[in-house]
């Protein structure tokens, strides 16, 4: 008796069917979906559950609104350099080739969040005088970034101290010879700065021969409001 043509066309389907579940399990597939996939005829996606959630910078949650998420790393020994990402945006690195011995700085904004400049300060050969005529004229509410890279400390002297003091800093006057130091402070803070780090450099404490560890520090910074005129 032959087989009216609907019920070849079935079998044809079974068939291959079957060859697609046998090959899927011999190649390590999940057969098991694959079934269910042929006869429902649904692609079913990964939900947004099981994907793991980024944001900015690489923070653990999302900052609120009106809020900037950062995240400052500084270098390690004098070998790799540090780093200041902003709203997910690299402002320094090594990799942008901006970074230098000593402190690296980003100004920012603090109204808008828009980056005003980066440059760094070498404090172990440079001059401190270039560094006092950076920070001397910053308009009040700019929020300022530091990262230290190999020697954060020794040309500076008793002005620069103060004006960091000036801007939140509450390790500055301590901070001494290839100490590791991450902070961001603003020109007119009332209060002294909640994002401040430092790392002693220690002989019977130092990760790397010669300095301590590199530290690392994010969160999130609120928006000032805009002056009034």
């Amino acid at each position: 008796m032959r087989l009216a043509g609907p019920m070849r066309a079935v079998a044809v389907l079974l068939l291959l069917g079957l060859t697609w579940v046998l090959a899927s399990s011999i190649l390590g597939g999940d057969s098991s979906s694959l079934v269910k996939h042929f006869f429902s005829g649904t692609n079913e996606e990964p939900t947004a559950e099981t994907k793991p959630r980024r944001y900015k910078c690489g923070l653990s949650a999302p900052c609120p609104q009106k809020h900037l998420a950062f995240r400052l790393v500084s270098g390690a020994a004098n070998v790799i350099g540090p780093k200041i990402c902003l709203e997910d945006k690299i402002l320094v690195s090594s990799v942008k080739n901006n970074v230098g011995r000593g402190l690296n700085i980003a100004l920012v904004n603090g109204v808008s969040g828009e980056l005003l400049d980066t440059k760094s300060f070498d404090m172990w050969a440079g001059d401190v005088t270039d560094l006092l005529k950076y920070l001397r004229p910053l308009h009040e509410g700019t929020l300022v970034f530091v990262a230290s890279f190999d020697d954060p400390a020794t040309k500076l002297n008793d002005e620069a101290r103060r004006l960091f003091e000036e801007l939140g800093s509450t390790v500055v006057k301590e901070l001494t010879f290839r100490d590791s130091w991450v902070f961001v402070g603003a020109k007119g803070i009332e209060n002294k700065s909640p994002f401040e780090q430092r790392m002693k450099n220690s002989k019977s404490s130092n990760k790397y021969e010669g300095w301590p560890e590199s530290l690392e520090m994010d969160g999130c910074i609120p928006l000032r409001a805009p002056l009034e005129n």
